[in-house]
């Protein structure tokens, strides 16, 4: 291996659960704002994750509202992302989170993949993927008490 091989130019983190329900289900409560707002944006979501739409996302423990841009939206297997982040790779401030969901025993249950990168090899850039990575992990955990027992696991979570 050369020194440009062994070189960190990105960092990315992926997280993944399994949800009892359907993949088709498992989507549309990501994408569904009305949904989405019910376990993960505590302040609500504005906008159906899909190209075009004007789409944000408010935390009542995070106060503000973030703008998400949709990149892609392939229903019902996957959705990507971009939205803003501190230390990132690009010029635009940006990072981009994936949603993958891939039916399971029959599609019975889906595995919900999720993967962030962009962020710079740097103690910010680490610090910022480390609190998106908790965030996004804590989603995935908010997602399958949702979906499939109804409870909001997200409410004070943070605060």
């Amino acid at each position: 291996m050369n020194k440009m091989e062994d070189e960190l130019t990105e960092l990315t983190f992926t997280v993944s659960v399994r949800v009892s329900r359907p993949s088709a289900q498992v989507y549309e409560a990501v994408a569904d704002p009305e949904q989405l707002s019910r376990y993960f944006t505590t302040g609500g979501a504005r906008g159906r994750l899909e190209p075009g739409n004007d789409v944000t996302w408010d935390f009542h423990d995070f106060p503000g509202a973030f703008p998400v841009r949709v990149l892609e939206a392939d229903p019902p297997r996957r959705i990507v992302i971009e939205w803003a982040g501190e230390a990132t790779t690009n010029d635009q401030g940006t990072t981009t989170t994936t949603f993958e969901f891939e039916p399971l025993d029959d599609d019975t249950r889906t595995l919900v993949t999720i993967t962030e990168s962009s962020w710079r090899p740097t103690v910010d850039g680490a610090k910022n993927a480390f609190d998106n990575c908790e965030g996004w992990t804590s989603m995935l955990s908010a997602l399958k008490a949702w979906i499939e027992h109804g409870v909001n696991l997200r409410e004070g979570f943070y605060k």
